[in-house]
């Protein structure tokens, strides 16, 4: 009779989750096509000023002044303070900017619109190298500026790109998600066991593929990040070892006006080889964690600070 009883309370529980889930999703899909309805700037505005406001409220404040802090001793409270505010407000605008991601647009020679997106010559170079190289590239980004951009920068630049993504846990959230990427993103490729795989079996074939890496990995490598050890994939020094591909960082840093941005891309870097002469996995990851620091020392105010980073 008790384990009926709680086997009974398991599947209250299931159902429960699962209603509240389908609805929330259903709910998010609609604000997401009602934002589609407006102006992308001012949208994007409110949102930003919306997260300005609620973000100090919220518990991911204390982790990100705590994070902040760590990285930044030096600085006194109004300039951390300043870059929090700025930290909240761009991720107001990224959550905005989703919803318009298929109407960005890059810039073109000859196009009588006007960019959303521009880069500089040496940009479009590397651009045209990586789309012609004999070797695909793995290209690596952070949560900087709008992190959703590199990907699309990529496709419209006519880089073939199979591009790892985290899919929302909501189902009809991530099959809206879907919708508005796959037509603009190239190849989609969900994190998961078969990720790996699937991203080496793309670089066989020629494509490129792109990934974020500075978020925690539990069973990542340590690096040493703002002078504190974390802990970070490994996944792109394996592709590298394995299918001898380049390695490339892009970023995508949000412009004054807040609505436009400029794209950046690196050189290939220089991979440190092991004693075994194959490409030196830590160190590898490492090069690429000080390249992403530079950038955010660069823009602290548009790097996600909410997250815990350091554990």
């Amino acid at each position: 009779m008790e384990w009926s009883l709680k086997k009974a309370a398991r599947s209250i529980k299931w159902w429960l989750r699962q209603t509240i889930g389908a609805i929330a999703g259903r709910i998010a899909v609609l604000l997401m096509h009602a934002i589609r309805r407006g102006n992308r700037v001012r949208v994007a505005r409110r949102t930003g000023r919306l997260l300005r406001g609620i973000g100090p409220w919220l518990p991911e404040h204390r982790v990100a002044r705590a994070n902040l802090k760590a990285a930044f001793p030096g600085k006194p409270a109004d300039e951390i303070d300043k870059i929090l505010s700025g930290s909240w407000d761009n991720l107001g605008r990224v959550a905005a900017e989703f919803a318009f991601l298929d109407r960005l647009r890059i810039w073109r020679p000859n196009d009588p619109l006007p960019p959303d997106i521009v880069f500089d010559e040496g940009d479009i170079r590397r651009f045209e190298e990586m789309r012609t190289a004999s070797r695909p590239t793995a290209l690596f980004a952070a949560h900087l500026g709008n992190w959703e951009l590199p990907a699309l920068v990529a496709a419209q630049a006519g880089v073939e790109t199979a591009v790892l993504y985290r899919p929302p846990s909501l189902r009809e959230v991530a099959n809206a998600v879907l919708e508005i990427r796959k037509g603009s993103m190239g190849t989609l490729i969900p994190s998961g066991f078969d990720a790996p795989f699937r991203l080496s079996g793309a670089l066989a074939r020629g494509s490129n593929v792109g990934m974020l890496i500075d978020q925690h990995d539990h069973r990542g490598v340590d690096v040493s990040f703002f002078g504190r050890k974390c802990k970070v994939s490994s996944l792109l020094a394996h592709l590298a070892r394995n299918t001898g591909c380049n390695v490339r960082g892009i970023r995508i840093v949000r412009l004054a006006d807040g609505n436009h941005f400029r794209g950046e891309m690196t050189e290939p870097l220089d991979l440190p080889l092991d004693a075994e002469n194959r490409v030196d996995i830590l160190r590898t990851m490492q090069s690429a964690t000080s390249i992403i620091e530079g950038w955010v020392r660069e823009h602290p105010d548009q790097w996600l600070w909410q997250h815990r980073r350091w554990r």
